[in-house]
């Protein structure tokens, strides 16, 4: 069965775990490829295998992200490239130590990888994709994002910010017809866990998704319309109910006036 063309994907972190799921499943929903990644040799394997899988065009562009010529060469292409739809920011790297055993510059490497190079190419997409008609962007977050308190506070930090700018962006653009979803997930099978220094085997087996499952969930997601997509979030009435929490502290989060429990401490 013939797919409609949907455009051009560029994909980070595309050479393995999620980001090659999502590029294999992108694929066969209709889209051409522009598959970023560190490692030229394992992108061109996966490239020859999606395209000849699919039919559809995919190129490779070898870049590290932490690189600011790279990431610049990388931001042009998204800007520029009339073809792209849809940008995938999935790079990143994590932490699993806590912050009083962590390298401050190893630390620095993962603000500029999860956060700085993220928020360029976004930056880089988003009037792009409002100039040509529409398009989406696809952040990977985690949910150490609204759970700090699991792993590395520098990680959950950067996945923070991820959740914050795509809530940001999805109110700025939603009258543009470019989406933002933010997908948050929980630990996979990926070798995030062997770059973090660690081993996802250590972890208990029934809090780990395999990443084909979580790519899936997460589209069906993006296909349901979702803003924010918690892949193994079991009843989506309890983000539901996070989020309207959340709203209803935001009529009070900037008053002229001090709360009465700080006055009365203030006397005392």
């Amino acid at each position: 069965m013939s797919v409609s063309h949907k455009g051009v994907a560029v994909i980070t972190g595309a050479s393995a775990g999620i980001g090659a799921v999502y590029a294999d499943r992108l694929a066969r929903r209709g889209y051409d490829l522009i598959l970023v990644a560190r490692n030229q040799a394992r992108l061109d394997q996966l490239a020859a295998r999606i395209a000849g899988a699919t039919g559809r065009m995919v190129k490779t562009v070898a870049a590290d992200l932490n690189n600011k010529g790279d990431l610049k060469r990388i931001e042009a292409i998204v800007a520029t490239d009339p073809g792209v739809t849809l940008l995938v920011n999935n790079a990143g790297v994590g932490g699993l130590e806590p912050l009083l055993q962590s390298d401050v510059d190893a630390m620095e490497e993962m603000v500029n990888l999860n956060v700085t190079a993220l928020m360029r190419l976004t930056y880089a997409a988003a009037p792009a994709l409002v100039a040509r008609g529409g398009g989406a962007i696809i952040n990977i977050a985690s949910v150490v994002a609204i759970a700090p308190e699991v792993l590395n506070g520098v990680y959950g930090g950067t996945k923070a910010f991820v959740l914050a700018l795509g809530q940001s962006l999805h109110k700025e653009l939603a009258d543009k017809n470019v989406r933002i979803q933010t997908v948050l997930p929980g630990a996979t099978a990926t070798n995030f866990w062997d770059a973090a220094g660690g081993a996802v085997e250590n972890l208990p087996s029934n809090i780990v998704m395999r990443s084909d499952d979580l790519v899936d969930a997460a589209l069906a997601g993006f296909d349901q319309g979702e803003v924010i997509t918690i892949p193994s979030l079991p009843d989506a009435a309890d983000w539901a109910d996070y989020e309207l929490a959340r709203q209803k502290l935001m009529p009070n989060l900037s008053l002229s006036s001090v709360p009465a429990r700080y006055r009365s401490a203030a006397a005392a």
